[in-house]
């Protein structure tokens, strides 16, 4: 947790801002990529969850490859450090213009979400003179009992190759002169804490993978996605990265040649991160106390949009007990933090961390009501 020393050597920077931990972002890299190496799986970082600079700097240096949904994702990962080889494009929209930019800068293969998108692909990729690896990314109908706006899994979603249409989709990969089909690709939906999601994940990916091979369809990549949660009431605790590669390195009927590919990303940079902001006014309501903030749903707006929780603690006071709704100075009723959480005894000027907050929270800020875009602060730079 950051203290109020931490944030006070940096000369008082304006609120709010996102405060990194840089020991706790290498201690989980240095977790992630122990414990998969163990199984000999490769591990992407998926950019959207936090496109800092610097974040994504340190995890190219840890030997992390990127999960990219958008052209620009794909440019940034490439400035930073990361090598085509290991760039993997994934997303339902990818655009002519992104296609493009993906296949002239050779990165490693495209998740493919529909028989159309294969198309596009292959003509672009005919017209440019190369052939793009492909990917094909299931619908498993695996439910991952979260929000339904992180559910990506189940048969009705607008992510994913439907069963009904997968013989065609690899039917069309496997004779296009512009693809070259290399394996199937999974996500079944976002901060899952229950581990048997993944259990039955793998049971579905082996069904399939026998799918494959009475086709006589030669594959080598499986993807099985990312979407390993964090636990937000202990922010300071890593995600459980041992037994979530342990179940698929134990549960995968994988063979010799097969390279299994992860998506994390909320559970690489989530706990590193917290948004710091100053408590504006104390207000009394009519059953409730509010701690107004100067930190909004424009900065974190994960509580107003899935009704997320995450921990706050005042980093300034520790005295006493009272119960406030922490709320945000967004024109939006949706703009409140917590409701009637404890805290110690809170006044103006006191900082709140919110904790949690290194994952889809910096890089879902926007500028509603015309507000300034929050800094980052890292915890070893220099004073």
């Amino acid at each position: 947790m950051p203290t109020e020393k931490d944030i006070r050597k940096f000369d008082g920077p304006k609120t709010p801002f996102y405060y990194y931990d840089t020991d706790m972002l290498n201690r989980t890299l240095e977790s992630v990529t122990s414990e998969s190496a163990k199984y000999g799986f490769h591990v992407h970082f998926a950019v959207k969850a936090n496109f800092n600079r610097r974040i994504m700097e340190t995890i190219a240096g840890h030997g992390l490859g990127a999960d990219c949904v958008s052209g620009n994702e794909i440019k940034l990962a490439l400035e930073t450090g990361f090598k085509p080889a290991d760039i993997v494009f994934a997303g339902v929209g990818k655009s002519d213009t992104e296609i493009g930019y993906a296949l002239d800068s050779r990165i490693f293969c495209f998740n493919c979400e529909s028989v159309a998108e294969l198309q596009v692909i292959n003509e672009l990729a005919v017209a440019g003179g190369s052939v793009a690896s492909v990917a094909l990314r299931i619908n498993p109908n695996v439910d991952a009992n979260t929000h339904s706006y992180i559910t990506t899994g189940i048969e009705d979603s607008k992510f994913g190759i439907r069963m009904e249409d997968l013989e065609r989709a690899v039917s069309f990969a496997s004779e296009s002169n512009g693809l070259k089909l290399r394996g199937m690709h999974f996500h079944v939906g976002s901060q899952i804490l229950n581990l048997n999601v993944f259990r039955n994940l793998c049971v579905r990916i082996n069904e399939m993978l026998n799918w494959f091979d009475s086709r006589g369809n030669f594959i080598d990549v499986i993807n099985v996605g990312g979407g390993l949660g964090i636990d937000h009431s202990n922010p300071d605790a890593l995600p459980p990265f041992a037994e979530y590669f342990r179940i698929f390195g134990t549960m995968l009927e994988r063979k010799p040649h097969h390279k299994i590919f992860f998506e994390l990303g909320r559970a690489i940079t989530g706990q590193s991160g917290s948004l710091i902001t100053r408590v504006l006014y104390i207000k009394e309501g009519e059953n409730t106390s509010f701690a107004i903030v100067d930190a909004g749903m424009t900065d974190l707006i994960r509580p107003s949009l899935y009704q997320a929780y995450h921990k706050i603690e005042n980093i300034t006071s520790a005295v006493g007990e009272v119960r406030y709704t922490v709320a945000g100075p967004v024109c939006e009723s949706a703009d409140v933090f917590a409701r009637n959480i404890p805290l110690p005894v809170t006044r103006r000027g006191d900082l709140l961390a919110i904790r949690s907050a290194g994952a889809y929270g910096e890089v879902m800020a926007s500028r509603y009501n015309m507000r300034d875009l929050p800094g980052s602060i890292f915890s070893d730079e220099a004073i």
